[in-house]
C-alpha cells in the first residue's frame, strides 16, 4: 500500500466539540486504524497540525496524542508553502471567528471543513460559499447527525417506503443544563449570550434544517417561538452573568410536499424519553420514533385501536406494541463517517454536497426563527442559491 499524507490544521481543538469528536473520535481515530484505504492501493494519512489561541492548552494536547505540530499563529500556518504547508483548513471555533478564519484559509487556497453555523447571518454565510466557490477550493460543513445510526435506519424505512406518505415529524431534543451555581454547567457559559453568537436557535436550528432537508424535504416555512427561561447563569468563574440568549425554542416548519414537523429545542428541560433526541414520524402506512441510535417502528396492520376513555385507566401498554428495526450494519462513530467522506471528496474527487451553500440554509433557517419570534408570524424560507 502507498500511503499519502494529507495534512490538517485543526482550529478550536481545545474546545469540548473539537476535541472529542474531531481530533480524537475522527482524525485520531483514522490513524490509530493504519488510516483511511482509498480502495486503489493507497492509505491516506491524516496529519493534523493543532492551531488556537491558548499554548499551554495546545502543547499540553499535543503532548497527550504524541503530536508534534501546533501553532498559536493561524497566519504562519496558513501562510507556509514548504513541504509542511497543509492541505485542508478545519474550524471549531466560536462562531464569531470563524468567518474570518476560513476567509483567511479560503484565500491562501486551502480546502475548508468547519463545524456550523457557518456564520452568524445569511448574508455572511452566502459570502462563505461564494468566496470558495471562486477560489475553487472544496468545502465542507459538518452535519452528523444524518450519520447516526437512529436516523440511518429512519433513512432507510423512508427509502423503503415503510410510512407511504409522510404526514408530520415531531422532535423532542434537550436536556437540562445546570445554570453552574450549585452545579457546573454541562455547557460553556458563552452559548448563554447572544451577544457572543450564542443561542440554542442558532446552535440548533441549522441541525433540524439539513435533517429535515435530506430526510422529508426542503423547510418552506418557519414558525418559532423562542423564550430565554433562565434569565441568570454562573459562568467558568463561578461568578453571575445575565443570560441574554434563548435557551428554548419551539418551531413548525412546513416541508416542500405537505409534510408538517414540530420540533422542540430546549436545555431547560429534564429527560423523560430514551434519548436526548427523538423524532417521531407518522405516515399512511406506518409510523417510526428514531433516537440517536435506536428506532422502534408500528405498521399500519399492527396499530391498536385505542379509544379516549378519562374514566378508566388506560390499559394498553402502548410502547411494548412497537418493534425495534434491527442494525443490519455496523455503524461507525458518525463525525468520522463524514470526515471519510470528505476526505475522499478532497483526494479522490468524489461527490460530496454537505457544503457551504448547505450550511448556508441553516444559517438561514435560524435567522428566520428568530425573526419569526420576534415578529409573532410564520415566515416563507426562501431557496438559498449562489
Amino acid at each position: 500500500m502507498t500511503r499519502r499524507t494529507v495534512r490538517i490544521a485543526m482550529n478550536g481543538v481545545t474546545g469540548r466539540m473539537g476535541y472529542r469528536q474531531h481530533l480524537v473520535r475522527s482524525i485520531l481515530a483514522l490513524r490509530e486504524q493504519g488510516g483511511l484505504d482509498l480502495g486503489d492501493g493507497t492509505t491516506l494519512w491524516p496529519e493534523p497540525v493543532l492551531v488556537g489561541r491558548r499554548e499551554p492548552a495546545l502543547r499540553a494536547l499535543a503532548e497527550r496524542h504524541g503530536l508534534t505540530e501546533w501553532s498559536t499563529d493561524l497566519d504562519a500556518v496558513l501562510a507556509d508553502e514548504t513541504d509542511r504547508s497543509v492541505d485542508i483548513y478545519f474550524d471549531a471555533q466560536v462562531t464569531s471567528a470563524r468567518v474570518e478564519a476560513i476567509r483567511k484559509a479560503v484565500a491562501a487556497g486551502k480546502h475548508v471543513y468547519t463545524e456550523k453555523p457557518t456564520a452568524g447571518d445569511l448574508a455572511g454565510a452566502l459570502d462563505l460559499a461564494r468566496f470558495a466557490a471562486e477560489k475553487g477550493v472544496k468545502h465542507g460543513v459538518v452535519q452528523d447527525k444524518i450519520f447516526l445510526p437512529g436516523l440511518l435506519k429512519l433513512k432507510r424505512l423512508i427509502d423503503g417506503g415503510f410510512f407511504g406518505r409522510i404526514l408530520s415529524v415531531r422532535g423532542e431534543f434537550g436536556y437540562w443544563v445546570f445554570e453552574g451555581d450549585w452545579q457546573d454547567a454541562q455547557r460553556p457559559s458563552w452559548n448563554y449570550r447572544a451577544e457572543d453568537g450564542g443561542g440554542i436557535v442558532v446552535d440548533m436550528f441549522p441541525h433540524w434544517e439539513y435533517v429535515l432537508h435530506e430526510l422529508f424535504g426542503r423547510v418552506t416555512s418557519v414558525t418559532a417561538h423562542v423564550a430565554t427561561h433562565v434569565p441568570e447563569r454562573w459562568d467558568e468563574h463561578g461568578k453571575p452573568y445575565p443570560a441574554t440568549a434563548d435557551d428554548a425554542a419551539y418551531g413548525i416548519f412546513q416541508l416542500e410536499g405537505g409534510a408538517v414537523a414540530q420540533v422542540n429545542s430546549s436545555w431547560t428541560v429534564r429527560v423523560n424519553r430514551d434519548e436526548l433526541v427523538e423524532f417521531q414520524v407518522d405516515g399512511t402506512h406506518g409510523s417510526a420514533v428514531a433516537g440517536l441510535r435506536n428506532c422502534r417502528v408500528q405498521h399500519r396492520s399492527a396499530t391498536p385501536k385505542p379509544v379516549w376513555n378519562p374514566d378508566i385507566p388506560a390499559t394498553e401498554p402502548f410502547r411494548e406494541q412497537w418493534q425495534e428495526v434491527p442494525d443490519n450494519a455496523e455503524f461507525a462513530n458518525g463525525f468520522k463517517a463524514q470526515w471519510e467522506l470528505f476526505l475522499r471528496h478532497v483526494v479522490l474527487d468524489e461527490p460530496y454536497h454537505w457544503d457551504l451553500l448547505a450550511g448556508a440554509r441553516g444559517v438561514q433557517l435560524a435567522e428566520l426563527g428568530l425573526r419569526s419570534s420576534a415578529e409573532g408570524r410564520r415566515l416563507d424560507v426562501p431557496e438559498v442559491t449562489l
